[in-house]
């Protein structure tokens, strides 16, 4: 309701065809208040079952068929055609049936011009309405959808009122006093009551509760004793009343609050799930970069063709844990903080293997000496490192990529600093470039709420990350 606009043409068209179906099936059964020897009777029995019929067959055709079709086209002839030869053939029918009954001498039938004119005044509302109030102009959706769901409450009560002749007076009072009073029952129970017990605050929810149950006894002994001979019948009616609210309304609603509760918690904990699983899919996708092993690779084969020494072998024990981490602890939802930490520091060290010869770049990686204990989710710091390699590295300028890494109780901190190098367009990288971070940002919202705190800063020169998740 928030985001959307509620189908109003749908919602409009479900009201109007319950109503005039009660109303019509109403003036069906009611022939036995008729006398049918009299032919105004007669007349009238009949009027009352074709005016609301002739209503709705003009709403039908209007409403559904021929305003929708100049809303989407803007062509005015058909429209204004039918229209007319609508409202046309509308008058000469209950101008007849008004002439038959005696109700009406004037050939313009207010039981059938004065529901239309209604409709009209509705139409005109809405437009003035939407070209005022409509999202964008406010915030968002739910003012909006609120005063159009009154709007059409209201203009229902106002036809009820005015189309006395052909409505029975029970449908009235059910549409003009028990629905608004029921209505206001259900939500007072909502906010008052219910949220009050769901949020354990009981003491407060049982003086709602026996508030409401004073204000229905006190508004009963009032009409009670003003009344001048009923009053007995209406002390007897509140009794009824008040036993029907509490035993059936507030019992029924809370199940329904209950229910829709249960709805909501379902459809968050699969939307949550379905997050889940997208971050997991993206981060399958997003791992270690396959053209930085194809780089390392070539480094250890050029070191081994030049030097045939310790450092060829380091590095490959280096990228040999690495692919181990990624091939066995890598898809665990949680692994120990000092394998993390062990990763972090292969990956720097081959990249300062591969850098060594390079002057111009200066590569800083500080490590606490505090023992990394705890549990993390894998591969939430490596793409902050990554991505500074990835784009603070430049072979023909200044470089630098600057990391810190700390581990206090129950929380680790990584601070990166690097160099900026803007990729050119050709580059082949350049539409993957975001895929990591973006991932990582979802992860960490997934599965540490409310427990971590990242610090994204950039400017022309050097970009800042700082990130601290608490681990318990």
């Amino acid at each position: 309701m928030k985001n959307n606009e509620l189908h109003f043409k749908q919602i409009e068209w479900w009201i109007v065809t319950v109503l005039f179906t009660i109303i019509i099936l109403t003036n069906v059964l009611n022939f036995g208040n008729y006398n049918f020897n009299n032919h105004h009777f007669s007349a009238r029995y009949f009027s009352n079952i074709v005016i609301p019929a002739l209503l709705y067959f003009s709403f039908f055709i209007f409403h559904t068929k021929l305003l929708p079709q100049y809303l989407e086209t803007r062509s005015g002839g058909h429209f204004y055609f039918y229209s007319i030869l609508l409202l046309v053939f509308g008058w000469i029918v209950s101008s007849i049936l008004g002439f038959m009954t005696n109700w009406y001498s004037n050939p313009f039938n207010p039981q059938y011009f004065g529901p239309l004119a209604l409709y009209a005044a509705y139409l005109v509302f809405v437009y003035l309405f939407n070209q005022s109030l409509k999202p964008p102009r406010l915030q968002d959706f739910t003012i909006y959808n609120l005063i159009r769901l009154v709007t059409i409450y209201i203009f229902i009560a106002l036809f009820l009122v005015q189309g006395g002749k052909f409505i029975w007076d029970g449908i009235s009072m059910f549409f003009v006093v028990f629905v608004p009073g029921l209505t206001a029952l259900v939500l007072y129970n909502y906010f008052f009551i219910y949220l009050n017990r769901k949020n354990r605050n009981s003491q407060l929810a049982w003086r709602m509760y026996y508030l409401l149950i004073g204000l229905i006894v006190l508004t009963t002994a009032i009409f009670a004793l003003t009344a001048r001979h009923d009053g007995l019948s209406i002390g007897i009616s509140g009794l009824v009343v008040l036993f029907v609210i509490l035993v059936i309304v507030l019992p029924l609603s809370n199940f329904f609050f209950n229910k829709f509760d249960g709805y909501v918690h379902q459809i968050n904990t699969l939307s949550v799930q379905v997050d889940q699983g997208i971050a997991n899919l993206d981060f399958l996708k997003s791992q270690i970069n396959p053209h930085f092993l194809f780089n390392a690779l070539n480094t250890l084969y050029g070191t081994a063709l030049l030097e045939n020494s310790e450092k060829t072998a380091e590095g490959i024990q280096k990228l040999g844990d690495m692919m181990r981490f990624m091939l066995h602890e890598n898809n665990q939802d949680k692994i120990q903080l000092d394998r993390e930490k062990e990763y972090l520091m292969n990956y720097v060290d081959l990249q300062m293997l591969r850098l060594k010869d390079q002057s111009q770049v200066e590569v800083i990686f500080h490590k606490s000496e505090d023992a990394f204990t705890g549990l993390i989710a894998p591969m939430l710091l490596i793409p902050f490192i990554e991505n500074a390699f990835k784009h603070g590295i430049s072979m023909q300028q200044k470089s630098w990529v600057k990391i810190s890494l700390r581990c206090l109780a129950g929380s680790v901190h990584l601070d990166v600093n690097n160099s900026i190098h803007r990729s050119n367009e050709q580059d082949p990288e350049k539409p993957n470039s975001g895929i990591g971070l973006s991932n990582v940002k979802q992860r960490l919202k997934l599965l540490y709420p409310k427990r971590h705190d990242l610090i994204i800063r950039e400017n022309d020169m050097e970009y800042f990350v700082h990130l601290s998740i608490q681990l318990t």
